[in-house]
């Protein structure tokens, strides 16, 4: 039976060596039984040599290539250059001197801004040109500019020669005072310049019949200038127009508003829809 073994003597020193000697023998006689620190060392040198093999693959995949070539600037569009000696104004200048302010051309389109008191010269004059005559008025619309307070509207003639199959677009800056009409060279103009009148609020003088076109006639404001609110309007018109809200149908309206909801869905403005589908007069009609 092995001896055993005694606790040491207070005030004496242990025999460390001889016990070390016992634990690495028992160790070698059974390896399966090493210590959960050797294990979670092992574990560790294993995750290291991961790391460090991803670390060489890293470096292999970024070594310097070949130098990436340069980043080539975006290239300006065209821009509109000056059309001082286009046929076209030479021939305009010399008909109606004074008229043309400025003339560019941009991607083979030219534009002459006129001056605003010789609008119908201009026009009768290109409508009459023996060479390039522009017999046809294709469209009259306006360009509202806020910011330009001294002109804030541009009157903008598009005009079509039908012999020659050329166009040119004549520009007009309108203040407050408005600008003549060229009904007298081109009937067509009537509408046209209604609707200008009517959604950008220009005054085209000896117009025969300027009144709104799409707008009621006491309806206020003009829609398409650039200050005009975007949201539902109410006005004076919707007041005296439409039928009275409750609170509750109001509060209804406003969700449905909100949530992008079919408009047409309150039975008073049902009944106004019924109305102009009933054919109905609710306001006065063009003469």
């Amino acid at each position: 039976m092995a001896e055993e073994r005694k606790p040491p003597e207070p005030g004496s020193q242990p025999n460390t060596s001889s016990e070390q000697r016992e634990q690495d023998q028992a160790r070698a006689a059974n390896p399966s039984s090493l210590s959960a620190d050797a294990e979670k060392d092992a574990q560790v040198e294993a995750a290291k040599a991961r790391v460090a093999a991803v670390k060489d693959q890293a470096q292999k995949a970024a070594a310097p290539g070949a130098p990436k070539a340069p980043v080539k600037k975006k290239e300006e569009g065209p821009k509109p250059v000056d059309a001082s000696g286009h046929p076209l104004v030479r021939r305009l200048r010399d008909k109606v001197d004074g008229a043309v302010i400025e003339a560019t051309e941009f991607l083979g389109q030219l534009s002459i801004r006129i001056e605003r008191s010789r609008i119908v010269e201009v026009c009768d004059a290109l409508k009459r040109d023996e060479d390039m005559p522009f017999n046809y008025l294709s469209d009259l619309t306006c360009v509202h500019y806020p910011d330009q307070r001294a002109a804030p509207f541009e009157v903008i003639y598009n005009l079509y020669s039908i012999p020659k199959n050329e166009r040119v677009r004549l520009k007009v800056s309108v203040n407050g005072e408005g600008v003549d009409s060229v009904t007298s060279v081109w009937p067509s103009a009537d509408w046209l310049e209604r609707e200008v009148y009517d959604l950008f609020g220009v005054v085209f003088r000896n117009h025969p019949d300027l009144r709104r076109i799409l707008l009621p006639p006491d309806w206020e404001g003009h829609p398409l200038r650039k200050d005009y609110p975007l949201e539902f309007v109410e006005n004076r018109w919707t007041e005296a127009h439409l039928p009275e809200f409750t609170d509750v149908q109001k509060e209804q309206l406003e969700q449905r508003r909100a949530y992008g909801l079919e408009i047409l869905s309150v039975p008073q403005e049902r009944e106004v829809r019924e109305l102009f589908k009933s054919g109905k007069e609710v306001m006065p009609k063009d003469k």
